[in-house]
């Protein structure tokens, strides 16, 4: 695991440990249950990401279609990196948020993601596909019609 230092609000030890929650969070599949108060705060507090009102709605804007899931994951993901090796934020379009006494957590973030976000975005087109296939059968059947 890589070093980590004490920063004003937060120690190396929080940020341990949210590297942790981050890592059981992807390998599990992005499952509500393993998305921690602990990882929600450190996102919104450390990475640039607004509140979407609390934890349930954050989960809900981010995790609950394929679409959403996709949109977080571009954040971590080092295709869409600069030169430094920091994507952008995908709700200020900056990449302070991985910059100053951050850094060692947020570029730990971004190496601990590179192994899941291919197939979590894979799971996440194939479920965006299913939605939108259900949204489409429901359309047409409002209006009398079917999908062969």
């Amino acid at each position: 695991m890589p070093t980590m230092k004490d920063s004003e609000f937060m120690t190396a030890q929080e940020k341990q440990a949210v590297l942790r929650q981050w890592e059981g969070f992807l390998k599990g599949g992005l499952k509500r249950e393993q998305f921690t108060k602990a990882l929600y705060n450190h996102l919104i507090q450390h990475c640039s990401f607004i509140a979407h009102y609390d934890i349930h709605g954050f989960y809900g804007t981010y995790f609950t279609s394929g679409e959403g899931v996709a949109r977080f994951l571009r954040q971590f993901d080092k295709h869409n990196a600069n030169n430094a090796g920091i994507p952008k934020s995908v709700e200020y379009g900056m990449t302070y948020w991985a910059t100053g006494d951050y850094t060692d957590i947020n570029m730990a973030m971004i190496e601990a993601a590179t192994p899941f976000i291919p197939g979590l975005l894979k799971s996440a087109q194939a479920c965006q596909k299913d939605s939108d296939i259900a949204e489409a059968r429901r359309l047409l059947s409002k209006h009398g019609m079917t999908l062969q």
